[in-house]
């Protein structure tokens, strides 16, 4: 199986890189290939500009970097995205992403003139690794939790039919000890196809 890792961090030394590295070393262990996005070492524009606002309205094909993210997709069984939290939400170099890459006709197939909408992601599996530097019940307290689920997991992948396997937020990242959440990337990582490991294995 083959997952592609997007990390979307300015930093190549922070933790949130350093997660996306667990990630693909837990895969690695059980056989599985990998390929890691680096937005920020990359380049990606997040921009979305006229061109894009034509793809969504069905006036012009994705421009070439989209469509390139969008084969990376592709090619995948999962996908995984692991970044800060900055605002309570994702930094805006990723929302750009999601905003360009999951284009109508790719990730959706929305029809503007009678809003009949098409989820075309169904095969897709998501993980989903937040940072933060608040606690647990900072984020329980005023429910930016739920307002995350609410805006990513559901607002976002559920809404193009991919299905979030699990989505962590991996808090305290300023004073815990790394090793917890590296930990915890690398196990997300080695447990990725757990499932589907076991169902050829029954059917062998």
């Amino acid at each position: 199986m083959h997952a592609i890792i997007v990390v979307a961090h300015h930093d190549p030394r922070s933790l949130t890189h350093g997660l996306a590295g667990q990630v693909a070393a837990g895969l690695a262990t059980k056989g599985h290939t990998f390929e890691i996005a680096d937005l920020a070492a990359e380049g990606f524009d997040p921009r979305y500009t006229a061109a894009d606002h034509a793809v969504y309205r069905g006036q012009a094909m994705p421009p070439a970097d989209v469509k390139a993210e969008q084969a990376r997709i592709d090619r995948a069984d999962a996908l995984v995205v692991v970044y800060p939290v900055y605002w309570w939400s994702m930094p805006g170099l990723l929302k750009g992403w999601i905003d360009r890459v999951f284009s109508n006709g790719w990730a959706i197939e929305y029809d503007i003139q009678t809003t009949r909408l098409v989820k075309k992601l169904g095969g897709l599996q998501v993980h989903l690794l937040g940072v933060g530097g608040t606690d647990e019940g900072t984020f329980e307290r005023h429910g930016y939790d739920k307002a995350m689920n609410t805006q990513i997991d559901h607002g976002i992948f559920d809404y193009c039919g991919a299905k979030v396997v699990s989505s962590q937020l991996l808090l305290e990242s300023e004073i815990r000890e790394p090793k917890v959440h590296l930990e915890a990337a690398w196990r997300t990582g080695q447990g990725m196809f757990a499932a589907q490991n076991q169902q050829v294995a029954l059917s062998s």
